[in-house]
């Protein structure tokens, strides 16, 4: 039988299978899939760009096996930030690792819910144009010592307007009960799921292999274009894939859990990638990629799919599924919110992350103050581009958390090979290889990667800046030592 820890005790095991599995699918199927296909296409100029879907999704699939083992070994609320600190030591780095990915969640999460709401406002703005009108745009250079400048441009629309909107209303649903939550989240996965299949079924039906499979004479020629093609196409299929750990993040409310989680994980990433690839399929064998890669850069590439939608049956279609469309959008929101509000939360209440997140709603038992400082960091964040949203997002967890838990799980082997692991991933140590070489090749091996890596080291020397701060006034690692010799 698993032992709750002291923040799994507060709150409620109402979450199961079919609920895990739902929130990982309604996290992964955001608006992501829907409004990058044309980026894809762009950035790998041609149908082969379906390599971007499938190599990310061997990589998801590579990375989902360590978040499997470590979430059955360490079933408890708040995912990454257990499962570092208990790799790398309570006591030792293991306190800054955990206290860095804190630090960053409480930025990349924000920036992940953001751009849902951004994507489901420039779908919206299909049916309803006025969302595009403009009220500003700004651009923003912060100077800095030895990395130059950070550089960000603001936009404020009605679209802006609508994507704030959104997510005070995901905040407001998700301030009550998590076993009502669960049955929520089945409930916008019907709809998510729906979405996805009517516009695979009519790509199915209008399908014309010569569009879908048309390509350019150099299309896999492996010269220094195409290898950076690649790397820009894994970064937004890995954002697009993205979601399948959320369950790793409420496992203290997850039932039977060494059994549940890595489940949720495994089927999630099955059944979304399957359904991503022959999307994107679909659409290709409708409209000609040339055309869709073509909106990359223009209103058009907003809503690639009612375009689709409204050229197979006109433009009730369209509007149809701009409206599923929004909703998979709001579903996927709502599922990210619930599943990281619970992670400041947890370290708040082990004394590793500030103290205020530790508040528990004193009726239905769920981390309030968590919730609503991730909505309103969100909220700020919607005034990003979405294109900055997306890349900032990936690079900065690549950097914080994803390689250092990739490599955490081969080090927690090494250095406790009796602990407990319910579930242990197929065919070790190689998904760990394909994880880490995966990442790596998506952080270097794309233009102008520099820009979102400034942002990463930024977080991480702020982070350690503050928790250094905490840990000489709290004598914790690596003080408690120095307090000791004297």
């Amino acid at each position: 039988m698993i032992q709750d820890n002291t923040a799994d005790k507060q709150l409620v095991r109402g979450v199961t299978l079919k609920g895990a599995t739902a929130l990982n699918m309604i996290d992964m199927i955001g608006v992501g899939p829907f409004i990058t296909i044309p980026l894809i296409l762009a950035a790998m100029g041609g149908p082969q760009a379906l390599l971007g879907w499938i190599i990310g999704a061997v990589i998801c699939l590579s990375d989902g096996l360590v978040w499997a083992e470590l979430g059955a070994a360490m079933p408890h609320a708040g995912g990454s930030y257990n499962y570092l600190k208990e790799i790398y030591g309570k006591d030792k780095f293991g306190r800054l690792a955990s206290f860095l990915f804190i630090f960053q969640l409480t930025f990349s999460a924000p920036l992940s819910m953001a751009s849902g709401c951004v994507g489901l406002a420039m779908y919206a703005s299909y049916i309803f144009p006025g969302l595009n009108t403009t009220y500003f745009n700004y651009d923003l250079s912060v100077p800095l010592p030895i990395l130059g400048s950070l550089e960000a441009s603001l936009t404020g629309n009605n679209g802006t307007i609508l994507a704030i909107t959104t997510v005070i209303i995901a905040v407001v649903l998700l301030y009550r009960k998590v076993s009502v939550i669960s049955r929520f989240s089945q409930f916008l996965w019907v709809g998510v799921i729906v979405t996805v299949l009517w516009i695979i079924v009519s790509g199915i039906f209008s399908f014309d292999p010569k569009l879908a499979f048309d390509f350019p004479e150099d299309a896999f020629t492996l010269n220094s274009s195409f290898f950076l093609g690649l790397g820009s196409a894994m970064l937004i299929a890995l954002y697009d894939y993205w979601g399948y750990y959320n369950v790793n993040f409420f496992g203290g409310e997850v039932q039977n859990p060494t059994r549940n989680i890595p489940r949720a994980i495994i089927y999630s990433i099955l059944a979304v990638a399957g359904l991503y690839i022959v999307m994107n399929i679909s659409i290709i064998g409708v409209l000609p990629w040339r055309e869709v890669s073509e909106t990359a850069g223009t209103d058009a590439r907003k809503y690639i799919v009612s375009v689709f939608m409204q050229k197979i049956y006109g433009t009730w279609a369209g509007n149809l599924v701009t409206l599923l469309v929004v909703w998979t959008a709001f579903a996927s929101v709502f599922s990210l919110l619930m599943g990281y509000s619970r992670v400041p939360y947890a370290a708040a209440v082990e004394g590793d992350y500030f103290k205020i997140f530790s508040k528990v709603h004193p009726k239905h038992r769920f981390p309030y103050v968590s919730l609503l400082v991730l909505g309103g960091v969100a909220i700020c964040f919607c005034f990003l581009k979405l294109k900055d949203l997306i890349a900032a997002l990936v690079v900065i967890r690549l950097m914080v958390q994803f390689l250092a838990q990739t490599v955490g799980v081969v080090y927690f082997r090494l250095m406790s090979p009796n602990a407990s692991r319910p579930f242990k991933m197929w065919l070790y140590p190689l998904p760990v290889l394909l994880a880490f070489s995966g990442f790596i090749y998506v952080l270097f091996s794309r233009q102008n990667f520099q820009k979102e890596i400034k942002y990463a080291i930024v977080l991480l020397v702020v982070g350690s800046l503050i928790y250094f701060w905490r840990a000489w006034r709290k004598k914790m690692w690596p003080f408690v030592q120095i307090a000791n010799n004297k």
